[in-house]
């Protein structure tokens, strides 16, 4: 974990302060990891078979999957041979997570419900599927609110006795009210209260398809198109949706792949 949370935090650093050079991608990389890297403009890089956009200045970001057994960058630089880097994905122990005292119809719910949740759910992820060519991710990451670490990226879930989907977020522990600050500017792309699983809920995109999820919250101070800037207050933490207690919970995603917010560069 140190190993690639230093890799991001260099990463970061180096396209903030000396973005005329080029940074090579790292041959080791980590399950749940944002990768950041640069290449020289007017690059076409693609991850696993997947194009990925260049920014105008080079940069370019992509996400190694909780399950990634290997990862494969093919990068081709104006005027050069194609390279590809064949990324080498340490593997990662993740918990077991036993959470009970959630209301069981949000565990176990019945097919009216389970269509509701689906169609919720599928609204998310077109948010997500949002890519401009904004970098606001360049500065690093900040914790939304400050607590005890509740829940982590990547444990399996056993919810009131049931298997469940692993926990892809990272969960932080604090009082009903407690403010939630961005943790790195960008654009609200989804912002609503009801949700029967994740209750009151928070997109924030940051650029190049990197979108930060906020869950459970009590109170939403914010509207889809807003713009919002690093440690502003744009929601309350709270229970509401499939929770056992109050929390924020912080999940990460590069498009549809969900990454780990503890290893994301900090500010």
């Amino acid at each position: 974990m140190r190993a690639a949370f230093a890799c991001a935090a260099l990463a970061a650093a180096s396209l903030a302060f000396a973005r005329e050079k080029t940074l090579e991608p790292p041959q080791t990389v980590q399950q749940g990891q944002l990768v950041i890297a640069q290449a020289r403009p007017g690059s076409r890089v693609e991850f696993d078979g997947r194009p990925v956009r260049v920014g105008a200045d080079g940069v370019y970001v992509f996400g190694i999957e909780r399950d990634a057994k290997s990862a494969t960058l093919v990068v081709r630089e104006p005027g050069r041979d194609a390279r590809t880097h064949a990324l080498t994905v340490q593997p990662r122990e993740y918990k077991i997570e036993r959470v009970d005292g959630l209301p069981q119809h949000t565990v176990t719910p019945d097919p009216e419900l389970a269509k509701r949740i689906a169609d919720e759910q599928a609204r998310v992820a077109a948010a997500r599927r949002r890519d401009d060519d904004r970098e606001d991710f360049l500065h690093g990451f900040a914790r939304p609110a400050q607590g005890r670490i509740s829940g982590v990226y990547g444990s399996q879930r056993i919810d009131n006795g049931t298997p469940k989907a692993p926990h892809m977020g990272l969960d932080i522990a604090v009082p009903t009210g407690t403010p939630v600050r961005a943790p790195a500017g960008g654009v609200v792309t989804f912002a609503e209260t009801g949700l029967v699983l994740t209750g009151g809920t928070v997109l924030i995109d940051h650029g190049h398809g990197l979108t930060s999820s906020f869950l459970h919250l009590s109170r939403i101070d914010v509207k889809t198109g807003d713009s919002v800037e690093r440690g502003q207050v744009f929601a309350a933490a709270g229970a509401t949706g499939r929770a056992s207690g109050p929390h924020v919970h912080w999940g990460f995603n590069w498009f549809d792949v969900r990454l780990d917010p503890a290893l994301l560069p900090p500010h």
